[in-house]
């Protein structure tokens, strides 16, 4: 057996595992969607599944899953239910953080990984903060650790979740670092007040934090690095994107496959025998297969960075990972927008009710791919390209300054 023939024979038998849970959480995504229901019930069927170890190697107790495989696995996922895999991304990535940490930190947070522990983010302020700088304060406590105060939005997955990462500052200290907390904690206040109009379940709301105790272990410095964290985050988004073009297709086919009513003015022919209708349902079929693809090429790559290890610099590493999730980032975002659009034309006026929800595609796709400014991301894939200027390594918001006046 060749290394992709093993490759793809693990890959079956962890999405054997998982596909069951999947078809579940599909069974009741439509109705959640049409009353803005969280998902709490259907995290808990995937966190009883193992899901959430995935990433957790193999000598600390989890599956050991390529980036590879945990994309493809989120694709699939996020054709059941958007917003459950979107809401994931959080943990998945302080999986990675963990991974990159001192023995000790890391044998301590796998096994509470690899015991069911979800992980959520507290990383961005709404406003006030300058670019790369947080207004989120630990204040060293009486005894050891700090006391962390501070109010936090978009925190994806926290509400679900039993620990949340939170970017943070030192109090009378520069620089950032990360700081675990128990949400289960009486100082922590998650609230549901996101109001966009895509990727409602989420949870992607207000976060705040008075005075919750963190020992000092249990922060994690934040530095300009050339890791592959930041690439993995956005690679987390693109295979939510790709996920929801699997469903615009599956939805599609369904339509056309059921119709019986059609249009004077068409060929009179049912709708999946009519020529011009199977055109457009193949269209938006390629759409989601190149934008499937370019993700899970993406992710292959960021693979086969890591894997370079001391064979190349952290530089080089980065780079490669990079650049291939960002043009990733650069193609997907418009394929499932322009299919999830596209959807409309197959069938008539009756696929607007709200009651079928389609719209959610449009969306929810719309939402996500506004996390990553396509714009920025495709100007500094050119600075590559043209001058060899690597994107940048540690990814932040904040207030920009103003413009020197000449």
């Amino acid at each position: 057996m060749t290394g992709s023939s093993r490759h793809e024979q693990a890959y079956i038998q962890l999405a054997e595992r998982f596909r069951p849970v999947f078809a579940r959480i599909a069974e009741g995504a439509v109705e959640r969607e049409r009353n803005r229901t969280l998902p709490f019930e259907q995290v808990g069927w995937l966190k009883d599944a193992g899901f959430g170890r995935l990433r957790v190697p193999v000598e600390y107790g989890g599956f050991g899953a390529s980036v590879e495989d945990l994309a493809r696995l989120l694709i699939e996922l996020a054709a059941a239910d958007s917003s459950v895999a979107h809401l994931l991304r959080s943990h998945f990535a302080f999986v990675e953080t963990v991974s990159l940490q001192p023995e000790a930190f890391r044998t301590r947070w796998f096994s509470r990984i690899v015991e069911g522990a979800i992980f959520g983010n507290a990383a961005t302020e709404r406003g006030g903060n300058a670019l790369g700088t947080v207004q989120t304060r630990l204040v060293p406590a009486a005894g050891e650790g700090y006391l962390l105060t501070g109010e936090k939005y978009y925190t994806t997955g926290t509400i679900f979740a039993d620990y949340v990462a939170v970017m943070a500052s030192i109090e009378g200290e520069s620089g950032r670092l990360y700081a675990i907390a128990p949400t289960d904690h009486p100082g922590v206040e998650i609230q549901d007040d996101w109001d966009g109009f895509g990727q409602q379940m989420t949870g992607t709301g207000t976060a705040v934090f008075r005075d919750v105790p963190v020992p000092g272990e249990d922060t994690v410095p934040r530095t300009e690095s050339t890791t592959h964290e930041p690439a993995f985050l956005q690679l987390m988004l693109l295979t939510v994107l790709a996920g929801i073009g699997k469903a615009v297709v599956a939805d599609a086919s369904q339509l056309v496959a059921n119709r019986t009513r059609t249009f004077s003015t068409g060929s009179g022919q049912l709708y999946r025998e009519d020529p011009l209708i199977l055109q457009l349902v193949g269209q938006l079929a390629a759409k989601s297969f190149a934008a499937e693809s370019a993700v899970v090429a993406a992710a292959r790559e960021l693979d086969a960075a890591i894997a370079l290890g001391e064979q190349a610099t952290p530089e080089e590493r980065y780079a490669r990972g990079a650049v291939a999730v960002d043009l990733a980032q650069v193609a997907v975002p418009q394929l499932v927008i322009d299919a999830a659009q596209q959807l409309f034309d197959t069938a008539g006026a009756s696929a607007v009710a709200r009651g079928k929800a389609l719209d959610r595609h449009w969306r929810n796709a719309r939402t996500v791919a506004t996390h990553n400014p396509v714009v920025f991301k495709a100007r500094g894939l050119g600075d590559w390209f043209v001058n060899g200027i690597s994107p940048v390594a540690l990814h932040s918001i904040g207030e920009a300054k103003a413009a020197a006046v000449s």
